[in-house]
């Protein structure tokens, strides 16, 4: 598990003043890279060995709206992991009130340069341990 703190930004709400609905697939990438960053594997780490993780699948729940200078806290949990696809949820509370502001998951999977899907556990041993142990 791990938590990440988004602030809303004045240009991510709409003319009603609400955050928009498509800035929270944005946060929830923004809290996956966190994570990946806090496990000691950023994103730059994986791209230099030639290894991308498209997303597979997105979903959001919308719970509550949030406004410009709210702060959301995104809980990142591993929910799955098989080595080739990565399953993360993700838990939104707006800091001030501990209001549930949305739950959400993601699924990527791990390819390759070219375009093939690959298994962690060869390419990134290391990695493949973590995930597996979060799991």
């Amino acid at each position: 598990m791990s938590k990440y703190i988004h602030k809303v930004n004045y240009y991510e709400t709409d003319k009603m003043g609400i955050t928009h609905h498509s800035n929270y697939i944005r946060f929830m990438e923004e809290a996956k890279m966190d994570f990946l960053f806090k496990i000691g594997y950023p994103m730059t780490a994986l791209e230099r060995a030639g290894i991308t993780s498209p997303v597979v699948s997105v979903n959001c729940e919308y719970k509550h709206t949030t406004t410009y200078g709210d702060e959301i806290e995104i809980e990142v949990c591993v929910t799955g992991y098989t080595g080739v696809r990565l399953a993360l949820s993700y838990t939104m509370k707006d800091t001030a009130n501990d209001v549930l502001v949305a739950n959400a998951a993601s699924v990527n999977c791990f390819i390759n340069s070219e375009g093939k899907p690959i298994s962690l556990k060869r390419y990134f041993p290391e990695l493949d341990a973590i995930l597996r142990a979060t799991n």
